[in-house]
């Protein structure tokens, strides 16, 4: 394997450029027109040749494929990503044709570097890949046949903490401007509204434009969690600045200022345990 790029993660989808190279007997087997590369979106040969000795074959081909996977969005930016790799010939099954690995040497070039990413594992297997289906062969007793598959995994991590903050300072920010509102005096309605609210809407935002990068997911992710936290807290600042201000009319500015203050800092610890928990369970849970 010489490169992997492109990662999409939008598209759900990856471009990888590997050289593959088959030694074998049997001249039937045709890897040029019968090689199967099942989740490819796109298949390119920019190279092969072919050459016989002793009655061997050796083929070796140049690919580059654009790959559809499923990406694990739940802990992004701390996920972890494996990706898979998978090659079958179409033409022979299981019983004309098994794959073995090439141990000797190294798998990929450890020179290369895939941006933002790393590889913190590559693992090779041969296995059969079973199909419930004769594919027409009127010969099978069953609807089932095997195909020996060559497949590769590669766990990938990602440079998570600067990206993070890429994407979560200007959540945090909006906080905190909220949060400057227990410190503004009570009887400025109009300041301490305006920044909630305000702050309010700019979380909104950041959701969004953070959601737009990411694929769809039923499943509650740590943007979700973070960003409802976010949400819940700064609402709940909107809460007592309101209780705060009839609490002013009622009891006085010396009530206001004392409860501004007790709750400025219990929310402020409460938030805090919250995000750390979220944030430490998502890197932990890669």
């Amino acid at each position: 394997m010489t490169s992997i790029h492109d990662i999409d993660f939008k598209e759900k989808e990856y471009t990888i450029t590997f050289w593959l190279w088959l030694k074998y007997r049997n001249r039937e087997f045709d890897f040029v027109q019968n090689l199967e590369i099942p989740n490819a979106k796109t298949v390119s040969k920019s190279f092969s040749t072919i050459d016989s000795t002793d009655g061997k074959m050796y083929l070796l081909m140049k690919l580059q494929c654009v790959m559809k996977d499923s990406w694990k969005t739940e802990n992004f930016p701390f996920d972890r990503q494996h990706l898979m790799l998978s090659i079958e010939n179409s033409q022979f099954d299981s019983k004309s044709l098994i794959f073995k690995s090439d141990t000797l040497g190294k798998h990929f070039d450890p020179r290369f570097t895939l941006r933002g990413w790393n590889i913190d594992s590559f693992d090779i297997s041969i296995r059969n890949k079973e199909y419930e289906t004769a594919f027409g062969d009127e010969s099978l007793e069953k609807p089932h046949t095997e195909y020996s598959a060559y497949r590769v995994s590669i766990g990938i991590t990602r440079d998570a903490m600067s990206l993070f903050w890429k994407m979560f300072l200007g959540m945090y920010v909006s906080f905190l401007i909220a949060y400057v509102c227990f410190y503004i005096h009570a009887d400025n309605i109009d300041s301490r509204f305006g920044l909630s609210v305000g702050s309010l809407f700019a979380v909104i935002g950041n959701k969004y434009i953070i959601d737009s990068a990411l694929p769809e997911s039923t499943t509650f992710t740590l943007v979700d969690s973070l960003h409802g936290i976010t949400l819940v807290f700064i609402f709940a600042v909107i809460t007592c600045t309101a209780y705060s201000i009839k609490l002013a009319k009622k009891s006085g500015m010396q009530s206001a200022n004392r409860f501004d203050m007790i709750a400025a800092q219990l929310l402020l610890l409460v938030y805090l345990l919250l995000n750390g928990w979220f944030i430490m369970s998502a890197s932990a849970g890669q």
